[in-house]
């Protein structure tokens, strides 16, 4: 197992407030975590921070080589529960911090199983050689509207409110997280992602530049340059696991 990351400004934003975290918890098992901050200058870097060092010390703490599939979603689960408590504590205490709140979105990759949990509208990926599925589904206002037939994908693009989020870390005293389990192997990748990249490729570019790529090594960095030539008005972060 192996894995790259990169995280960056984008070309308009003065700060980066997304952040990551990837761990190995043993010789076998790898953590991955991206979040994407939002509330002011100062605050969405702090609440990413604090909800990605929340969720890995959590399930740092929990985690058992002999864990079972419900064991390790209840692990989960509490993991986003305690970000959230970290997050929406400190907005309450400190008032620069007021209203701030982060998306997370998390691969947990044990042997041939991976389990993938997210709140709001980072991203999870399933990459082969013969295809992409999003894993996770987006908290949005714009996939509402998509669920309920009053938007087409394409329109959802172009859609206003489109950067506009349900669900978030810390923003409330308790948030949901949908928890996904699904088998890996050889050849396949995991790519976790915030929205300043799925915002400017579509699933068949980023399929192309992970799956026909010599060096798995530098697709990351291929994924940002991509968005940094279509103006990259986000910060753009991703982290890609190869089995």
């Amino acid at each position: 197992m192996q894995y790259w990351a990169s995280t960056d400004l984008g070309a308009v934003r003065a700060q980066n407030q997304d952040t990551y975290r990837v761990e190995k918890l043993d010789k076998n098992t790898l953590l991955c975590v991206v979040c994407d901050g939002m509330g002011g200058a100062k605050a969405g870097n702090v609440a990413s921070t604090l909800a990605a060092e929340a969720f890995t010390k959590e399930v740092k703490r929990a985690w058992s080589s002999d864990l079972s599939g419900d064991r390790l979603e209840q692990i989960l689960r509490g993991a986003v529960k305690l970000a959230n408590f970290t997050v929406y504590d400190q907005a309450q205490q400190v008032e620069d911090y007021s209203g701030m709140g982060t998306t997370l979105v998390a691969a947990l990759i044990r042997g041939k199983k991976a389990s993938i949990v997210n709140v709001g509208d980072s991203r999870a990926y399933f990459i082969t050689n013969d295809g992409i599925r999003q894993i996770t589904t987006d908290h949005s206002l714009v996939q509402m509207m998509i669920a309920r037939g009053e938007l087409t994908p394409e329109k959802a693009k172009r859609y206003p409110g489109k950067n506009l989020i349900t669900r978030a870390i810390g923003t409330e005293e308790q948030v949901e997280c949908d928890v996904f389990s699904l088998d890996v192997g050889k050849e396949t990748c995991i790519l976790l992602c915030t929205d300043g990249l799925s915002n400017l490729m579509d699933d068949q570019e980023i399929l192309f530049e992970i799956a026909h790529s010599q060096d798995r090594g530098d697709c990351c960095q291929r994924l940002l340059d991509i968005a940094k030539k279509r103006g990259a008005p986000d910060n753009v972060t991703s982290v890609l696991v190869a089995l």
